[in-house]
């Protein structure tokens, strides 16, 4: 027996950029947007503290090229050549279309 009831139900309509404000919105295709995200535990400077920063595409590269050129400066007299390869920097799958796994970047 099926018994039916109509309820009201909240959902994202839409995300905006905590950087620039932009929706993340695309056309087509729904919401594209990156979590950045952190909940720093016992010991930490910030213990109990939780951050969750959504970013549109533009605002995520360009914080992935701050970071990226971070480790430039801090790496820049380093002796260790694994340190100083930027190329992949946080990326862990190309080809990924469909949330299978695509390429790894992985490697060997």
């Amino acid at each position: 027996m099926k018994i039916r009831e109509k309820k009201e139900v909240e959902t994202v309509s839409d995300i905006l950029c905590d950087v620039c404000l932009h929706s993340t919105r695309v056309e087509g295709d729904g919401l594209q947007y990156a979590i950045l995200q952190a909940h720093w535990g016992y010991g930490s400077a910030h213990d109990g503290e939780r951050y969750e920063i959504h970013l549109c595409e533009r605002c995520f590269f360009q914080a992935v090229a701050n970071l990226k050129q971070e480790r430039r400066t801090q790496t820049m007299f380093s002796e260790n050549e694994k340190a100083k390869l930027t190329d992949n920097f946080g990326m862990v799958a190309t080809d990924d279309f469909f949330n299978d796994g695509g390429s790894s970047t992985d490697k060997p």
